[in-house]
């Protein structure tokens, strides 16, 4: 039985979502261009594929597909294939893909400006709990978290650099903070 409490979130969240998506419309970007983009400028080399873009925008393939043409055409991004696999495409975010992603921090009335304008103790615990549903959102769906690298439970801090133990690489420190794909939330009871 939903609560009124329930029922109030799932209002104030869609509310978000659409004021969110409304400012997303800017210059010649839709709001899902606009998150694409985004998700390309957070996602470390591995993540950049058109199926892994579809699931993290929870999307069909083709949608997916046609945004990222779409962007690669306006020059936001570029393709790249891979040597090994020709079939193989990866979209790397471009210099004016990333002038158009660029803080909206101080402009009256941005999302970005009401976060800021909040006390850290309450953004925190709101970017806690939005991390706590769609974690549970997803593990009820059974689809990947898409977390940040450094908290998956693959992610390897040693003195002799950072370490990808699922895909047996080194990481470059900065890909410590992007999104991976291959995201496992660490075991219960495991440090990480």
């Amino acid at each position: 039985m939903t609560t009124h409490t329930t029922r109030r979130t799932l209002d104030l969240i869609d509310r978000l979502t659409r004021l969110a998506n409304a400012e997303d419309w800017s210059g010649d970007l839709n709001p899902a261009q606009h998150m694409a983009l985004s998700y390309l400028r957070q996602a470390n080399r591995f993540s950049r594929a058109p199926s892994q873009v579809a699931d993290y925008l929870a999307t069909t393939r083709g949608t997916a597909s046609q945004t990222l043409k779409a962007l690669a055409r306006k020059g936001y991004i570029q393709e790249t294939r891979s040597p090994h696999d020709r079939r193989s495409i990866a979209y790397q975010i471009t210099a004016e893909g990333l002038s158009v992603l660029s803080p909206r921090s101080g402009v009256p009335g941005t999302m970005e400006t009401a976060l800021d304008a909040m006390p850290e103790p309450e953004r925190a615990g709101l970017a806690n709990g939005l991390e706590l549903i769609i974690r549970q959102m997803l593990s009820l769906r059974g689809e990947r978290s898409f977390g940040l690298c450094a908290t998956c439970r693959h992610h390897d801090a040693t003195p002799d650099g950072l370490r990808c133990l699922l895909l047996g690489v080194s990481l470059a420190n900065e890909e410590e903070d992007q999104i991976c794909h291959e995201h496992a939330l660490p075991l219960s009871g495991a440090a990480g």
